[in-house]
């Protein structure tokens, strides 16, 4: 499913002719476009931005799965469509309400809003991405907590501090990607075996995806690449030797909404 020359060249006409007027929410970024990029931001400290490159080319319906059941899975996050005592299911309209989900997957022309460009993207239409919190450069979900308990690590990744969490949901209005889940009641009925090495979450807290930190500190990749076979592909965005540059400079990649000025640090090869 990659772009060949003559797409590309269509393309990147079109994107001019969007851009003339400011900012487009159309964005294809060239193979290496991702370098110049890298050095106008900051990095940290220890020089370190973890970023998630999702290949479309290898990730099928039963890839996509299994990523989501392995964080899932990894993260003691309740399944209110299939719960462990079958008394527990809700009717479907509460289900859809009070679904809790760290990694899922929705159509194309759900998680790209404004990249409607039928003759030149038709083939993506109908297609399946794979979503999750793109722990954006800029997060706007940062800003609005009130108590800090979103708050951006040095090395890029945004945090949930569960325990100062006070259910406003400020964050979840302010995040543009809709990654955030709020505990509408207790979920622990609602996980089949609960892995005793990750806390669970309280009713009236939100929680999300934290690019699995408690792996990366035992030098282990996030559980959702682990099960991708590799279809993602995880690493230090800083690191011009690590495997996410590698595959920026020779593909083609789109981000979400890059419009907003989020600069998501989650690259989608087409």
């Amino acid at each position: 499913m990659g772009i060949n020359r003559r797409e590309f060249i269509k393309l990147a006409g079109l994107s001019a002719l969007l851009g003339l007027g400011g900012k487009s929410a159309f964005e294809l970024m060239l193979p290496g476009e991702i370098e110049a990029a890298v050095k106008t931001e900051a990095f940290g400290k220890e020089g370190t931005r973890w970023a998630m490159v999702v290949d479309m080319r290898k990730l099928t319906d039963s890839i996509a799965a299994k990523c989501i059941e392995a964080c899932h899975t990894a993260h003691n996050v309740p399944n209110y469509f299939a719960p462990p005592d079958p008394k527990l299911a809700l009717a479907d309209p509460l289900k859809q309400r009070w679904q809790v989900k760290w990694i899922w997957t929705d159509l194309y022309e759900h998680a790209f809003p404004g990249f409607e460009q039928d003759v030149l993207w038709e083939k993506l239409h109908g297609m399946k991405f794979l979503l999750l919190c793109n722990h954006c450069q800029n997060p706007p979900c940062v800003r609005v907590c009130p108590t800090k308990a979103t708050y951006q690590r040095p090395d890029g990744i945004i945090m949930m501090d569960m325990h100062r969490c006070i259910g406003c949901r400020f964050c979840m209005a302010g995040c543009p990607y809709g990654a955030r889940s709020f505990n509408w009641r207790d979920p622990r009925p609602y996980i089949a075996k609960i892995n005793e090495d990750y806390p669970t979450r309280e009713i009236g807290v939100v929680e999300k995806c934290l690019f699995c930190e408690e792996r990366l500190v035992k030098g282990q990749q996030p559980a959702c690449v682990e099960a991708s076979g590799g279809a993602l592909i995880f690493g230090n965005l800083a690191d011009e030797k690590s495997k996410v540059r590698e595959v920026l400079k020779s593909h083609f990649s789109i981000r979400r909404k890059p419009h907003l000025g989020t600069n998501p640090q989650v690259y989608y090869i087409v």
